[in-house]
């Protein structure tokens, strides 16, 4: 008779089994077939906003692999599998060096020799860099010393706005690596003000103090890039198929940047009136980007730009919907509400909040959930899906390193939404962010 153990490993074979299978199925609907690891062009489910299925497939497969692979392997192997791990140095090399772009000139592949020479590197540690990403499919060594790109190192072009992410991401691993120190600095260790981050840290032993946001032209751009490259690496726009935004007539995009979620939005429902609201300054790009993105609306006078500070001041009154994307989580609790209160202030009797951030699943169950139900995985994986939700987890460290800020649990949200005299009705789960409308809250 098979011990409890065993039958916990045949479980997860089984998830593995049917999620892998799931995942299938989601690309053959395409009529494209499944893809392959040394593919030379992407797929078409992976540039389409809904991806909904093929996300929550690929969560429970990540949650279970992982699993069964630290339950039968050496922990001192999966310990060092953590922390010894420099794809993201190797990743920064090829997108500074622009190897991608090279390589898809010749897609039979070109000697590293040649390579090297065309980027100005030295060949042997470009082939090591090389061969770090090939064992992860990211690049593939066709013959011995030449290389030709893949699906994945597609990614890393520079025409690529989820390549750009690696670009944002360049210096986080030095904030990352003052991390225990701020934890027991007597000055930072136990503050939560965006002055106390982990950046701000390493930065003022080198004698800067910079705020992260003043950018040059070209750093912002890139940020900006990235930000559409995030709305990719996450599903974000999933959220255009799975909200009802055919019952909402007008929309605030509160902290938009150039807008780039609500673009799309405005290119599927032609309906909706919409208005982008940053900080002052961000009209001028904004302009450029609907010209060129979505032109129509500019035309039809569908959107509008009109800046202001969220901290400060409310947003445009009476909208349907006050839509608020990757923003919370760059804030600390008491800036969070102060944000909510001022939307809340300029809300009509059935005007929402539309909270999307990288909402943090528990391991163990949260109590005083209300009605709003939450997607829990089979056991015997954690209820979070474990590995299958590692990038909100990662997301949330980004936000600590960065600003001090956070992702929260679905109860932290509800706690920030009734400072502002707000409660939440409904989550959208996708997979990767989650969405939490909120309401005016009754007396």
């Amino acid at each position: 008779m098979k011990d409890v153990n065993e039958l916990k490993v045949e479980v997860l074979l089984d998830i593995i089994n049917s999620s892998a299978r799931e995942a299938m199925e989601e690309y053959k609907k395409t009529g494209h077939g499944v893809p392959s690891v040394d593919s030379t062009t992407l797929h078409p489910l992976d540039v389409l906003t809904d991806t909904l299925a093929l996300r929550k497939a690929i969560r429970l497969l990540e949650g279970a692999c992982n699993q069964l692979t630290a339950t039968l392997s050496p922990p001192q192997h999966t310990i060092y599998e953590t922390v010894v791990n420099y794809s993201w140095a190797c990743a920064d090399v090829a997108v500074k060096a622009r190897i991608a772009d090279i390589l898809d000139q010749y897609p039979e592949g070109l000697s590293v020799d040649v390579l090297a020479d065309k980027v100005n590197l030295d060949k042997t540690k470009t082939l090591r860099v090389l061969r770090v990403l090939a064992l992860k499919g990211c690049f593939k060594e066709v013959e011995q010393g030449v290389f030709a790109n893949t699906r994945l190192s597609l990614i890393l072009k520079s025409t690529s706005n989820p390549g750009c992410m690696v670009r944002v991401h360049s210096n986080f691993p030095k904030y990352a690596a003052n991390l225990y120190d701020t934890m027991i600095d007597q000055e930072y260790a136990r503050s939560y003000e965006v002055e106390k981050s982990p950046r701000l840290f390493s930065l003022r032993k080198e004698g800067i103090d910079r705020d992260y946001w003043d950018m040059d032209s070209e750093t912002r751009q890139i940020f900006q890039r990235g930000m559409a490259g995030i709305t990719e690496i996450m599903g974000t726009s999933s959220l255009l198929h799975h909200y009802p935004w055919d019952t909402v007539s007008s929309m605030a995009d509160v902290g938009s940047g150039v807008g780039a979620n609500s673009i799309l939005l405005a290119n599927m429902f032609p309906h909706l009136r919409i208005t982008n609201q940053d900080l002052p300054g961000f009209e001028e790009q904004a302009q450029t980007a609907w010209e060129k993105d979505a032109p129509e609306a500019l035309r039809d006078g569908r959107v509008e730009f009109v800046s202001f500070n969220f901290l400060e001041q409310s947003p445009v009154a009476g909208k349907d919907v006050y839509y608020l994307r990757h923003i919370l989580h760059d804030w600390p609790d008491s800036e969070s509400t102060t944000i909510l209160r001022n939307i809340r202030k300029v809300m009509g009797p059935n005007s929402r909040v539309l909270v999307h951030d990288c909402m943090l699943f528990h391991p163990i169950e949260e109590p005083d959930l209300g009605a709003i139900e939450i997607n829990k995985a089979p056991e015997p994986l954690l209820l979070n899906f474990g590995a299958g939700s590692n990038k909100q987890y990662q997301q949330d460290m980004t936000m600590w390193l960065v600003f001090n800020g956070k992702e929260r649990t679905l109860n932290e949200l509800k706690t920030i939404g009734a400072g502002a005299g707000l409660v939440a009705t409904k989550a959208y789960d996708l997979a990767g962010t989650t969405a939490v409308e909120f309401r005016i809250a009754q007396d």
